[in-house]
């Protein structure tokens, strides 16, 4: 690449990308707002030989407000698989490519993921080059516990689907992270209510742009309050996990104990009720030495 391709600009002034080494850079781009794009990134995507946009057209939003003339190529789901082998061996050649998607991180709900398994299968570096993600700037801003989280994408389409998918993690302890289409943000809302109850849940629209917003309350309140509110753009919503179970209380499960030490062995007894109440064996153990003890 010449030298007058490695350029970009920010806010008129010219500036010079260095070389590349040879590998993937995974690039994050803005999920909204322009100006969240990084230093780095900026001359990752001048210097690269070639960057693989999800969509050329919405990538050239980007690359062309900041004066990048690089040479673009679509990678999509449905080209990836077909195009994985010959950029990975473009990668082996020496080359230098760029991967980014429409919004925020690759691989986050796009397109990427085929590409990095071929590269990493050959042991060809990938070199990731942070900044924006939905997922992230919802998650701090919902008010929910961030030091344990999970991400599940978008649910599936379909209700029954979607209440099964729902059913599988209404017992993790973990903040739920979910993206969800504008037009599915209502009936996706009314299954988390229905499956997952009265927990607390946050709603992030139009992240990083000006017209940024974040709802938050009760599964129920905000199922109801989205059923009559269009929105536009990807929402995030972020719910709180499954409440910690209480405790048994040592006089519910000793007297659990004692019955089902009547009809099977001390050691039967001991092992189905430190399964049954999620105690620890030997606690149980020397309480039903004690009661053997006192009959």
């Amino acid at each position: 690449m010449s030298e007058a391709q490695r350029d970009y600009f920010i806010a008129g002034t010219r500036f010079e990308a260095p070389p590349l080494a040879p590998g993937l850079y995974v690039v994050a781009t803005p999920i909204g707002n322009l100006r969240d794009i990084t230093l780095r990134a900026l001359e990752t995507l001048a210097a690269a030989e070639l960057v693989l946009c999800e969509d050329t057209r919405t990538s050239a939003k980007l690359l062309d407000h900041y004066g990048i003339k690089g040479r673009r190529q679509a990678l999509h789901e449905h080209n990836e698989r077909d195009k994985a082998e010959a950029i990975a061996s473009r990668v082996a050649s020496g080359a230098a490519i760029a991967l980014i998607s429409d919004a925020g991180t690759p691989l986050l709900s796009d397109p990427g993921f085929p590409l990095i398994r071929a590269l990493a299968e050959q042991t060809l570096p990938v070199f990731p080059i942070p900044g924006a993600s939905a997922l992230l700037s919802a998650l701090v801003v919902a008010g929910l516990p961030t030091d344990a989280f999970t991400f599940h994408g978008f649910l599936p389409p379909k209700a029954g689907a979607r209440t099964n998918a729902l059913e599988k993690l209404k017992d993790s302890r973990e903040t739920l992270v979910f993206y969800e289409s504008p037009r599915r943000l209502a009936a996706c809302l009314a299954g988390m209510r229905d499956v997952l109850g009265t927990r607390q849940a946050a709603v992030s629209l139009e992240l990083t742009k000006r017209f940024e917003r974040t709802f938050r309350g009760s599964l129920a309140e905000l199922a109801g309050q989205f059923s009559e509110e269009s929105t536009k753009g990807e929402a995030v919503i972020v719910v709180a996990g499954a409440a910690a179970p209480s405790a048994p209380s040592a006089e519910d499960w000793q007297a659990a104990l004692s019955e089902a030490m009547t009809g099977q062995p001390l050691r039967a007894a001991v092992d189905e009720i430190a399964a049954r109440f999620g105690l620890k064996r030997k606690e149980v153990y020397d309480a039903a030495l004690a009661l053997k003890k006192a009959q």
